[in-house]
């Protein structure tokens, strides 16, 4: 459900205030916040009977929270990976799909296991290139982008890639992970499908798996529902009952994890021990421009090449007190690895660190990140 569709949040203008009061039964006697509901199944005789094809009121919740913040109708999905494979699920058989140089190491396996088996063909291009998409756009059934991308964090330029004339009956979609509906909204730029791993900044607490696809096409809304359903890649009850409530501070959360994220950018940029600080917020940053007009927050990722080989930056992360030696990202608390150790990501510089900040005290964090670097 969207603002346009809830009069209740119609005259909600801040999406501060829409994550707070969506998702919410109005009805006097009902519970304040949305119950988890953990049903299969429902008395017959309703519009409601199974819940793999009709969904549960926890699960509607969680999609009228972020079909909102996009002015948009949402589907939620097990996973954020269940949420791609919906989308990919739609291409014909010997489609043409295009996909970021640098994006999420599930989404390349996917696109390249569909390869494999003679599902499509793949287009591997650079997130600045563009030109290069632009002329994609002509040509491909998919255009997957990645804005800022994982984990260099590049920013593409969405508007003049959206606004570009696409083949007929052709997606284009973005990974809005790393941005969020806060920072960026894709729909708004042109884009057909939003995408977000709920894992991450919603849920926000590194306790559950989800994802969720924002749409405004009634004939997606339908396509990805009846995927979901075909797939069996419906989202647990208790996750999307977490994601629900993580999402209620997600701006707050958002705020002070970015404040935290260019402080320590700031540092990092500025240390002996580090040979190259990525973050989108920095005006040395390859695609400043870009995001400084795009996006409204730089978001709360960094990516740092510590100065040594693998095994300096590996030092860092058993270093680390306070910042958790984890993998995944968008949550209360700091997060640290070296993503080319991750199967896949081998291509990638041997002592790249991806950090992901949280909610600390941003002091302490430069004191136990300082402390760690060489």
């Amino acid at each position: 459900m969207s603002t346009r569709t809830n009069p209740h949040l119609a005259a909600l203008s801040s999406p501060d205030s829409l994550l707070v009061a969506a998702g919410r039964d109005r009805r006097p006697g009902s519970p304040l916040n949305a119950p988890l509901v953990p049903a299969s199944n429902f008395v017959l005789g309703a519009e409601r009977a199974y819940a793999r094809g009709d969904g549960t009121p926890t699960w509607e919740a969680l999609e009228e929270v972020v079909g909102c913040l996009e002015d948009g109708h949402a589907v939620a999905f097990a996973s954020g990976m269940a949420g791609v494979a919906a989308v990919f699920d739609r291409l014909p058989a010997g489609a043409r799909l295009a996909i970021p140089d640098d994006c999420y190491q599930g989404v390349a396996e996917l696109a390249e296991s569909g390869r494999c088996k003679g599902f499509w063909q793949v287009q591997r291009l650079a997130t600045e290139d563009t030109d290069g998409w632009i002329r994609a756009a002509g040509e491909a059934d998919l255009l997957w982008l990645e804005s800022p991308s994982n984990p260099l964090l590049v920013v593409a330029d969405l508007r003049a890639i959206c606004a570009a004339p696409r083949k007929p009956s052709a997606l284009l979609a973005v990974d809005n992970t790393f941005a969020t509906a806060l920072n960026q909204r894709p729909l708004d730029l042109g884009a057909d499908v939003s995408f977000q791993s709920a894992t991450k900044f919603i849920g926000g607490h590194s306790d559950l798996l989800a994802g969720v696809i924002t749409v405004r096409r009634e004939d997606l809304l339908a396509e990805l529902r009846h995927s979901r359903s075909r797939q069996g890649a419906t989202p647990g009850a208790l996750e999307a009952f977490l994601a629900v409530r993580g999402a209620r501070t997600m701006a707050l959360r958002l705020e002070r994890a970015q404040a935290n994220a260019m402080h320590l950018a700031e540092r990092l940029a500025a240390h002996p021990g580090v040979a190259r600080t990525r973050y989108p917020g920095l005006p040395s940053h390859p695609t400043h421009a870009i995001a400084r007009a795009q996006l409204q927050g730089y978001g709360t990722i960094i990516s740092f090449d510590v100065r040594g080989d693998a095994a300096a930056a590996d030092a860092v992360c058993a270093r680390v007190r306070l910042i958790q030696h984890a993998t995944s990202l968008g949550a209360v608390e700091s997060t640290l690895e070296r993503r080319a150790a991750v199967p896949g990501q081998e291509h990638l510089p041997p002592s790249l660190l991806r950090l992901s900040v949280g909610i600390e005290n941003a002091d302490d964090l430069w004191a136990d990140l300082g402390a760690a670097l060489p």
